[in-house]
């Protein structure tokens, strides 16, 4: 079965985004912009939900277009709908048995691709099988938390560690239930 990595910036003091969403103060060096482009090549699926993937429209993103051309994208959101999609585009509503299904489809592990509230939703099921967090050295104080409201306490692994320039970190934890 594949599994989820939660693959996503934060800070120090857990959060994903200022209030806004806007993600200016991270870190976005070009050695470390290459290393997540080339892991993001190593998969073949994304999951997310409706906030991030309409974060993109603020890149010239267009709706039902894909974030990431070389991925099948899952959006789950309960509001969401296109016009005309890709092909490689589908949206459903929040659904455990979805997000199973697609684990359970052949490919690559699934990238989740940020979204606090989604994160936190998949790890209240359970869902979520590795963190993968691109630890940026900044306080926020504020802002889009890690797990969004959620309160689960889960115990996690560290299975790999590399350091970068300034201080940034790619940390590779298993999340054990």
């Amino acid at each position: 079965m594949r599994k989820i990595v939660y693959y996503v910036a934060s800070t120090l003091d857990g959060f994903i985004a200022a209030p806004d969403g806007s993600a200016d103060k991270f870190i976005h060096e070009d050695s470390i912009v290459e290393y997540y482009q080339q892991d993001l090549a190593n998969f073949d699926t994304t999951i997310m939900g409706r906030n991030t993937y309409e974060f993109g429209y603020r890149f010239g993103l267009k709706p039902g277009q894909r974030a990431y051309p070389h991925m099948r994208h899952y959006i789950f959101s309960n509001s969401l709908e296109f016009d005309d999609a890709e092909n490689e585009v589908q949206v459903f509503d929040l659904d455990v048995k979805q997000i199973k299904k697609i684990k359970e489809e052949k490919g690559s592990d699934i990238y989740l691709c940020g979204g606090g509230i989604f994160a936190g939703w998949l790890l209240d099921f359970e869902l979520i099988d590795t963190l993968k967090i691109k630890l940026n050295p900044l306080l926020l104080g504020e802002g889009i938390r890690l797990f969004g409201p959620s309160l689960k306490s889960v115990y996690l692994n560290l299975k790999e560690s590399l350091d970068f320039e300034n201080g940034f970190k790619i940390l590779t934890y298993e999340i054990n239930y």
